[in-house]
């Protein structure tokens, strides 16, 4: 009898060691797959093992083998759930790994634009600072986030634990229900409320087809014009010309993302250029701590063992 045979598509992308799984297996593994590559790779595979990959219902049906995909990721965007239920296949997914992470991540963007850290640092490198009238400069406007409303689109661990965060320092923390929703839950606000309330939005919330432009002209236009955006879940969840637009008219005040809707993003992308002011990027790294990222693999390859002593962990489908 041949050996379950487990393709890791992407170990690249993860910046550990990756464990094997303590089951009879044949372990096989690629640094980096381009979407060309995918389907002759996996070809045999009982079990794939990706991050970003995209394996849609076009490239599951040339792979019959095919049982289960363990996703190194919480986002499964990539992945055509719905091909994988019809299949049989199981779709294993990695929640809270990076619940320190992401929310650091997201609370330091939010310091860096309400203290205008950027522009400050270039005033110095550029020379401003040596040519102050004065013992220092500040003549651009900081914002304290001690008593800042935060709304958070999203509460499951990222969300929730970017507030345990904002709490401790003095914000107050608005829980934004899901947009078009007619009734809000019990200690959540309507979608559009929490919005114009908010000196902060942050966005942690899956990229799925309703949330997909989550926030785009009318949204922008509902904040308030101090207002800063904050997003380190998935870029599709923003119009992202919508937002240089915002930006560019002074419609809220700042934005400081880590994600993007195409990445690695071609330079030409609507966000890179120069002339947007107040938007930090960051190159899709709020996760990678080097805590997270092991967590990360060691629970990918938890739900591989899982699958192969026969207790599957389905997460997503």
């Amino acid at each position: 009898m041949s050996m379950r045979q487990v393709v890791s598509l992407e170990s690249a992308s993860l910046s550990v060691t990756i464990p094997r799984p303590n089951a009879p297996h044949v372990w096989v593994d690629h640094a980096r797959t381009a979407p060309g590559e995918v389907v002759e790779r996996l070809q045999g595979a009982e079990v794939a093992l990706i991050n970003k990959c995209r394996l849609d219902a076009a490239v599951l049906d040339q792979l019959p083998a095919l049982r289960m995909i363990s996703v190194c990721a919480t986002g499964t965007d990539n992945v055509d759930l719905a091909a994988c239920r019809a299949r049989g296949i199981i779709v294993s997914n990695v929640r809270d790994y990076a619940v320190n992470a992401v929310p650091e991540h997201a609370l330091m963007l939010m310091m860096a634009l309400r203290r205008q850290l950027m522009a400050y640092v270039d005033d110095v490198r550029s020379g401003r600072w040596c040519a102050a009238p004065t013992f220092g400069l500040f003549d651009r406007p900081v914002a304290d986030l001690h008593g800042a409303s935060l709304a958070i689109v999203g509460f499951g661990g990222l969300g929730a634990g970017l507030a345990r965060l904002a709490e401790a320092l003095g914000m107050t923390v608005l829980k934004a229900e899901r947009k078009g929703v007619a009734s809000a839950r019990e200690g959540y606000l309507p979608f559009t409320d929490a919005l114009a309330r908010a000196d902060v939005v942050s966005l942690h919330c899956p990229l799925t087809a309703e949330t997909r432009h989550l926030m785009g002209a009318a949204e922008f236009a509902r904040m308030q014009p101090h207002a800063v955006l904050i997003n380190t879940a998935r870029g599709g969840l923003i119009d992202e010309l919508a937002l240089a637009h915002a930006l560019r008219s002074g419609q809220i005040a700042g934005a400081a993302l880590d994600v993007l809707s195409q990445e690695p993003p071609p330079r030409d992308h609507p966000l890179l250029a120069p002339d947007i002011p107040n938007l930090i990027i960051t190159p899709h790294m709020a996760w990678a701590s080097q805590s997270a990222v092991q967590r990360l693999a060691d629970s990918a390859v938890a739900h591989i063992e899982a699958y192969l002593r026969g207790a599957p962990v389905s997460r997503v489908a």
